[in-house]
């Protein structure tokens, strides 16, 4: 269609032994573009960029000085009137062309810089016409913003007549070369030198500023003689709060909200093709352009200087774009009608690995202006054009004036979209159109068809060709145990999915271990948290690909017919069969065995490596296109070792990336030394293109022949798998797990996570690190490489010194073991606590302690000690038990995880002491609410007869209450009974994953607290779902204070490199509370792998956490909490020596409440009642209340021993000194190189914290007008009817919240009599109507942004244009944005127009009507009622597992958009449906007047054969869905 019109994130790869390593800044933020086609240039124009910046100044945030913004910015064309007129200039446009620099520097470096400048230009046949000191006014700024205020200059160029692009492509070069120069020239120069634009076309003003300061510093921005036909502009929410002026944005050719999860890889491989990059217009250039990317920039900067380079080559943004951020192109029934726009994404998805994460990027280079979405849709983008050429897109809606003119289209950018305006010609283009005319340029389709080779499925081995005592010695040679194979090859052989485990990871740290562990055992997968979402791979596959591709890369400047030479992968894992025919059919190979002889002069891995590198090189020379590395080898002996896989695929991979060789081949593994989803993660995320896992393809062909397995599978207590099958289950299964561990950093592409190095390492040296694992953060350092070699010899050799076992060892690192590898929850150690907390039993107390304290160390903090300058006080001079016990909290484990028993035994110990227990994620009995008043002298109450061991006025409330707007039994009235409401962004045991509750444990009590139905699994999608960036984060957090102001809002994150700057973010989202929780902690159901080997210890994570927010002057903003393995009274003190100030307690918890670690909570068959809903079992929980009150008791009485010894009277004077902390001169068995000073090095002066103890506020709120109107409060007291009208702002944000806290906090949930009908005139902020109850009608005239009806409980909402007459193309406008209806437990809600993304995700008791939504609609819905009356996306009903869907589907193409994983669909098959149905349009129609809806209604019979009716298995069998429930059978049929 052509409509004509009358973060940021950086890494620094140098390794440290001390924090940080690497920095990661990570930022979000508000972005967008305004134009006005077919007239001149203008100002007005830009004030409306500055006014549409202004109000998008929620979507920043600022330094801790409250002033100093994050930075805006606003990019243009260039204003030659006003810059002229300002220099006395006078251009002359027929002989010269002319370009303007806009340079950051410092006043004393202004003479240096302008020679230097002189000089480059000079070498280029510039020359300078003109410097000029911009006009800022410095007042305006705040205090950190000034003091790293840079001075501002522009310098204007000529040059002989050029076109633009040519002399575009001229500064492009120039640029490069004075910062090179400024580089090489003077350090002092380079640290303030930043050139923020450098163009002949367009110009950015930009700095640290907030949105409405930027016009005011700039003293251009207002001037009239400012014009422009178009304006990007840019808000920015940094994680990072140091002031960096040249982080702000635009940069120089887009502006971008997201992050890029892939960089470090994205990066590595750009400098790999480095050499490649050749183009007619650049020779002669190359050494003076590379490197193209820096490590030491943003994700941002990044991403655009390989825009900046693909443009200057002659290729439009839009292309540039395309190759970049490609849209899911796989499976899109919108492209079915360009297979071209396919053919492409094919033909460069072997060439550039996306870079990959959640970004709406909005560009121009002068000639276009456009925007493009990322592959999921994860930013918001809404965009309208009016009939006077206005065209708006922008985060939000709402925020232009269009005054008097006309819309002709109001809409958003779906996934992977894009949109373009043709500055020169006048033109709008849309998707299609661009992606058309950029796939037409050359034949892709038919270059795929000649050159592209899809590797042909070649079927499994089925002999076995070697005997057992070779396969027990293989197996012990390549590190194998017991374990390794029953619980996780021949689980998957059985299952075709990844073994599932229970209770966290409590054995020691890979390196702390005195068991021998794989080199894999040391890499920590990291996860998305905050800024950017992790994924569903399950529910929302159709984004996410295993495809990968082997072959030489090509240049992507000029791209031709032999660079399409590949062979194309569906999945990285292949068979031996397979790799036999890559090896005899396709590209020149050549094999490099990673077995060598040993001698006495090796005595490190180093040399050997270094050989086989320069061996890859020589092969790679001679023509060689894919390397195999294996292991293979015929006759190992003890004088025959191997070299770890993982290290070899690493060095390799570095090695050839220095020499620039790394794009002309592919790394293929062949190796013994890979079983677990966690190993092939390494292998892929270092370099490997795929691997082939021969030996656990062996050892389940072994399996399967076994006469054990042939029995089981005859007597059906196995399925009958053919050996075939149960080889491919064991590849589904690693395939699962490796789309989960993509998934959970939210990466969609095994392509993207390739070389991506998405890792942290705990306990490898700086050697190894720099050898195979550079850019890896490595913190603590660890083995050295000949330490690695003599531990791997020591243990190779001694397999051939003694007679093998006849069954494989058992190390026992998942099962508690004895005499096997230790375990903190051990069975001795957990007798000794029943005993202690049920007697009172100080021994019993002082032994557990023991046992937990004079053992081998197993976390980090095992190797610390205390130490004091002070003299030991008095115990008696301490503070009390009950002032350290407030400071106590229990994990959040949800009920329906947990028994009803255990789950109110906890809130009532914790309430006695004055602690906090957490609620988890499943809802609370409002009952539960009110102090418990019927105990009788026995301890037991009619009210909550299952309890025992009570106590008059015990109340069973749990203080803090989990909440996400899609979590599980969320309604106002569960918020408004929190002392503290808990965001669970990720849980330590499987950080950025989800998870289920079996059908069976959803009994019809936990059925009624979830708003589902029983026996039903309930899904959980990845714990911050709804939470896409940090501006969403924030916005969460300002719905909670809006609904219960009086609740501390608190933020749960798990530790992991960077957390520190995303804490940083959290507390300038205004959270109270942040709570860093370690990779140990304990959960109910986990993928094994994600137990084993995703975050790091909270020791780490809290350091970096409290320093970060320190030195920020942030850490007064928010309470530090810490859980994760806390079990003794100097976890507590060491926590808070840390940083922490409060303290959680979960496994232990339940352990004092009578747990006996039996592993089976994933079963629902807990023996002892804690973690089942079998009422049976239930009957046998033993716990009591004041058995955890007396665990904790002991607690505090040995925190207070230990302040007492350290010389403290009080625990809050301790907080943040970890100059009291010593390292242990503690033996470690495998390396003598651990380094602590990350823990222990920081200089903090003693200073005593200030301690957050109120709850933030969020400021006047249209909320607050509404209830300081004395006829409005009055109407709330008297539970009458009033009606009130207001207009209504993009600002005004969560409306209705507040005055639905108020009602439930005086009325209840469902008491409330009156009826508040608030009519509303303009475009609401996020959340209108989020957490509304019953009683309360609002409706709005005009548009509202994401979020709309979140959480709603009761009540109305109606939502139609603001148009005086509607017409029916108005039901084809976007009216309400992104996840919308998110989480809602009833109300309802009608929209007159289309809803984005992710339409009534998770809602369990609405009911809503809309005419059109985008993907993922009713995903994890488990109730309520949907109707949509228009288009709809992609993935409908994913997760869906109750309430019913009806679409009307004119177009007939609905059901290849329906996830059938779970859902069908069907006609209208019953009268009660129809009815049903028709019921709900009648009721919208009467609401809204919608044209659509009465020419349904006109035309019923017609239209009725057009609705699908969407049905999940729980609906099947009612008179809606099943004909032979309907009382009207007969008449129907």
């Amino acid at each position: 269609m052509h409509i004509q019109i009358s973060k940021d994130f950086t890494y620094k790869l140098n390794q440290f032994n001390g924090h940080p390593s690497v920095s990661i800044e990570k930022d979000a933020c508000g972005v967008g573009f305004v134009a006005m086609m077919n007239k001149p240039e203008s100002h007005d124009i830009v004030l409306r960029a500055l006014r549409a910046l202004n109000c998008m100044e929620h979507r920043g945030g600022c330094s801790a000085d409250g002033s100093s913004g994050d930075g805006s910015g606003i990019s243009t064309q260039i204003p030659w009137d006003l810059l002229c007129n300002s220099m006395n200039i006078t251009r002359d446009l027929d002989k010269c062309s002319y370009g303007i620099a806009m340079l950051f520097t410092l006043e004393d470096h202004c003479d240096t810089l302008k020679s230097l400048m002189n000089w480059t230009l000079d070498n280029y046949s510039l020359k300078v016409l003109g410097w000029r000191n911009v006009p800022v006014d410095s007042e305006v700024l705040g205090q950190n913003a000034r003091q790293n205020e840079p001075f501002i200059m522009q310098c204007i160029i000529e040059s002989p007549k050029l076109l633009p692009e040519v002399l575009d492509r001229k500064l492009y070069i120039a640029r490069k070369q004075l910062e090179k120069l400024v580089n090489q020239t003077n350090s002092d120069i380079n640290k303030s030198f930043y050139v923020c634009s450098f163009s002949s076309t367009i110009i950015v003003y930009k700095g640290m500023v907030r949105s409405e300061v930027l016009s005011s510093y700039y003293k251009d921005l207002l001037n009239k003689d400012y014009k422009s036909k178009f304006a990007l502009y840019h808000r920015r929410f940094s994680t990072n709060t140091m002031p960096k002026w040249p982080l702000a944005q635009p940069m120089r050719f887009m502006a971008h909200n997201g992050e890029i999860n892939t960089l470090l890889g994205n990066l590595n491989w750009m400098k790999s093709k480095e050499s490649l990059m050749q183009h007619k217009y650049l020779d002669g250039f190359y050494d003076i352009l590379e490197p193209i990317t820096n490590v030491n920039n943003s994700d941002s900067a990044n991403l655009d200087a390989v825009l900046e380079l693909l443009v200057h080559s002659g290729k439009s943004p839009q292309e540039s774009l395309m190759i970049l951020i490609p849209e899911a192109y796989k499976n899109q029934p919108l492209l079915n009608s360009y297979p071209e726009i396919f053919d492409f994404y094919e033909f460069y998805s072997h060439l550039q690995e996306p870079w990959d994460g959640p970004a709406l990027v909005v560009f121009t280079d002068g000639k276009v202006v456009g925007a493009t979405l990322d592959r999921n849709g994860l930013r918001p983008a809404r965009y309208l054009i009016t009939d006077s050429g206005l065209v708006s897109l922008s985060s939000e809606t709402g925020i232009i004036d269009i005054g008097n003119q006309s819309i002709i289209e109001k809409g958003r950018l779906g996934p992977g979209q894009m949109i373009c305006l043709d500055i020169m010609n006048n033109i709008v283009l849309d998707n299609a159109s661009i992606k058309q005319s950029v796939a037409k340029k050359f034949p892709y389709g038919k270059w795929l068809n000649d050159l592209q080779v899809s590797l042909p499925a070649q079927k499994y081995l089925e002999s076995l060709d070697v005997d057992t005592v070779s396969m027990m010695r293989l197996h012990t040679i390549f590190g194998y145990t017991n374990e390794d194979v029953e619980l996780v090859i021949e689980h998957m052989a059985s299952s075709a999915k990844e073994p599932t485990f229970c209770m966290g990871d409590d054995i020691p740290l890979a390196i702390l271990s005195e068991k021998p562990h794989l080199i894999y055992d040391f890499f920590k997968q990291r996860f998305a948290q905050v800024t950017n979402p992790a994924i569903d791979p399950l529910r929302e596959s159709l984004v996410m690909s295993l495809t990968s591709y082997i072959g030489s890369k090509g240049n992507l400047l000029n791209v031709d017919h032999n660079m399409a030479r590949s062979i194309k992968l569906d999945s990285p894992i292949i068979n031996e069969q397979e790799l036999l025919y890559i090896c005899q059919n396709t590209f020149s190979i050549c094999k490099l065995n990673i077995f060598y002889e040993l001698d006495n002069d090796i005595s490190s891995f180093d040399i050997q490596i270094k050989k086989l590198c320069r061996l890859a090189v020589d092969n790679i020379n001679e023509g060689s296109e894919i390397i195999i590395i294996t292991d293979k080898f015929d006759n190992i002996s003890e004088n025959h070792l191997f070299i770890p896989p993982l290290l070899v695929v690493g060095a390799l991979h570095h090695y050839l990336i220095d020499i620039k060789l790394r794009h002309k081949v592919s790394i293929i593994v062949e190796t013994a030394q890979c079983w677990s989803t966690h190993h092939f993660a390494c292998l892929i995320g270092y370099g490997a293109s795929a691997i082939c896992p021969y030996m656990s393809f062996l050892t389940i062909r072994r399996w399967w022949h076994s006469p054990k397995t042939q029995k089981l599978m005859s007597n059906n207590k196995l399925d009958n798998w053919t050996i075939q099958e149960a080889q491919n289950n064991y590849r589904v299964g690693i395939e699962k797990g490796l789309l989960k561990i993509l998934s959970k950093m939210g990466i969609c592409l095994l392509s993207s996570y390739h070389g991506a190095q998405i890792f942290e390492i705990l306990g490898l040296g700086q050697d190894i690190i720099d050898l195979a694992f550079r850019g890896t953060t490595s913190r603590l350092g660890g083995i050295s490489l000949k330490e690695l070699f003599v531990n791997s010899q020591l243990f190779h050799q001694s397999i051939f010194k003694s007679d093998l076992p006849k069954k494989l060892v058992n190390l026992g690192y998942v099962q508690y073991r004895p005499s096997a590898e230790y375990h903190v929850n051990n069975p001795e150690m957990s007798k000794t606590l029943h005993k202690a907390v049920r007697n009172k039993d100080v021994s019993r107390y002082d032994k557990y302690v023991d046992l937990l304290t004079k053992r081998n160390p197993v976390n980090l903090r095992d190797l610390l000690d205390f130490r004091s300058n002070r003299s030991s006080i008095s115990i008696d001079q301490v503070e009390s038990i009950d002032s350290i016990l407030k400071r106590f909290c229990t994990g959040g484990m949800s009920l329906g995880a947990l028994s009803r028993e255990t789950h109110e035994t906890l809130a009532i110990a914790m309430n006695r002491i004055g602690g906090k227990s957490n609620s988890g994620e499943g809802g609370e009995d409002a009952k539960r609410f009110k102090h418990i008043q019927d105990v009788d002298s026995e301890g037991l109450s009619s009210d909550f007869s299952h309890l025992k061991g009570l106590q008059s006025n015990d109340i069973a409330s749990s203080a803090i209450k989990q909440i996400a707007s899609g979590r599980f039994g969320v309604t106002p009235e569960y918020l408004v009974n929190a002392k503290q409401l808990e965001i669970k962004i990720a849980q330590g045991a499987k950080p950025g994953e989800g998870g289920q509750l079996p059908g069976k444990k959803v009994s019809p009590y936990i059925a009624t607290l979830r708003n589902c139905k029983p026996g039903v699994t309930l899904i959980s999608p990845p714990p911050h779902h709804d939470i896409y960036s940090i501006e969403d984060l924030a916005q969460l957090i300002f719905d909670l204070h809006q609904i219960n102001p009086l609740a501390q809002v608190s933020v749960k994150l798990v530790a992991s490199i960077g957390i520190g700057t995303i804490a940083a973010g959290v507390a300038k989202g205004n959270a109270d509370i942040i709570q860093i929780s370690g990779h140990d902690g304990g959960t109910g159901a986990s993928p094994l792998s994600s137990i084993k080997h995703a975050g790091i210890p909270w020791e780490l994570g809290l350091t970096e956490v409290h320093q970060t927010l320190v030195n920020n002057t942030l850490r007064s903003r928010v309470v530090l909490r810490v859980d994760g393995g806390l079990r003794t009274g100097k976890d507590v003190v060491l926590a808070a020596l840390m940083g922490a100030e409060e303290f959680g307690f979960g496994t232990v918890a339940m352990i004092a409440t009578g747990c006996v670690m039996a592993r089976i909570c994933h079963t629902n068959n807990c023996p002892v009642g804690v973690a089942t809903q079998r009422q049976d079992l239930r009957n046998r929980f033993p716990g009591i209340p004041s058995d955890l009150v007396n665990f904790f008791i002991f607690i505090a009485e040995e925190v207070r021993s230990i302040l007492a010894n350290l010389g403290y009277e009080r625990l809050e004077d301790l907080i943040g000194l970890n100059s009291l902390m010593k390292y242990r001169n503690t033996k470690l068995r495998k390396t003598n190189h651990l380094n602590l000073d990350v823990l222990l090095g920081y200089d903090n002066n003693d200073k005593k914290l200030i301690s957050h103890k109120n709850v933030h506020e969020n400021g006047q709120v249209l909320d607050d007008i509404l209830l300081n109107n004395n006829n409005f409060i009055a109407a709330i007291e008297s539970s009458s009817d009033i009606i009130q009208s207001w207009p209504i702002l993009n600002t005004d944000r969560c409306v209705g919240g507040r005055i639905s806290g108020l009602i439930v906090k005086k009325y209840g949930l469902n008491n409330f009599a009156g009826n508040l009908q608030i009519n509303f005139n303009g475009c609401a902020g996020q959340s209108f109507g989020a957490f509304i109850s019953k009683g309360m009608y609002l409706n709005l005239k005009g548009e509202a942004n994401d979020y709309v009806g979140k959480g709603m409980n009761g009540g109305e909402i109606i939502i139609t244009p603001d148009t005086i007459k509607l017409d029916s193309n108005k039901s084809k406008d976007v009216i309400i944005g992104n996840t919308c209806l998110y989480g809602a437990t009833g109300g309802y809600l009608f929209a007159l127009g289309q809803a984005g993304e992710r339409f009534a995700v998770r809602n369990s008791a609405a009911k809503a009507v809309t005419e059109g939504v985008g993907d993922h609609s009713c995903e994890y819905m488990t109730g309520g009622l949907i109707v949509v009356l228009g288009n709809a996306g992609r993935n409908i009903g994913a997760g869906m597992t109750g309430g019913l869907a009806y679409f009307l589907d004119e177009n007939n193409d609905l059901l290849n958009k329906i996830n059938t994983e779970i859902v069908k669909a069907q006609r209208i098959i019953t009268r009660e449906s129809e009815e049903q149905l028709k019921n709900m349009i009648e009721l919208y129609e009467i609401k809204t007047k919608s044209i659509k809806a009465k020419m349904i209604l006109d035309n019923w019979d017609q239209y009725l054969e057009y609705f699908w009716q969407i049905v999940p298995p729980s609906e099947l069998n009612n008179a809606f869905t099943n004909i032979d429930c309907s009382s009207y059978e007969r008449i129907l049929m």
